[in-house]
């Protein structure tokens, strides 16, 4: 966590943007023990000290879905402020890797198809919403 001046803690967090083949994107439901257990997101997790975005993604990616990136692609950064946490979010962009993505952490994963309409799982989170919302117009420029 990095310590900002009057204000709460940042919490640094890794987030792969899992592109399918044929667009969709993968999202993860938070598991039970969890804060926000159900709710739908992008996979990822906090860094460790001195940790790179690129290393932290790898090893969430491999812990929770036991999928080997081959490459990712840093795209934004947005900050979400929850009660529970103030998080700092580093979306990479990922269409390539190895291993078909499992929930190794009990949780249920679900390709998302058509990110334009309404999503076809909820609750989300809100960044989650928000990152559905910005990938429209990364499509529209890739």
């Amino acid at each position: 966590m990095t310590k900002l001046t009057n204000t709460r803690d940042v919490t640094e967090v890794a987030v792969g943007i899992i592109i399918r083949f044929d667009q969709a994107v993968l999202l993860a439901q938070r598991p039970t023990g969890k804060p926000y257990a159900g709710f739908w997101e992008f996979p990822g997790g906090k860094l460790e000290p001195s940790e790179s975005v690129a290393s932290a993604l790898k090893r969430e990616l491999r812990e929770e879905l036991g999928i080997e990136i081959g490459s990712s692609r840093a795209w934004q950064v947005i900050e979400h402020d929850y009660p529970h946490a103030y998080v700092r979010l580093h979306l990479c962009i990922v269409q390539e890797w190895t291993g078909e993505p499992a929930g190794l952490e009990g949780q249920k994963l679900h390709w998302l198809s058509n990110y334009r309409e309404a999503p076809s799982v909820e609750p989300l989170l809100e960044a989650t919403v928000t990152i559905l919302e910005m990938l429209k117009s990364f499509e529209s420029t890739n």
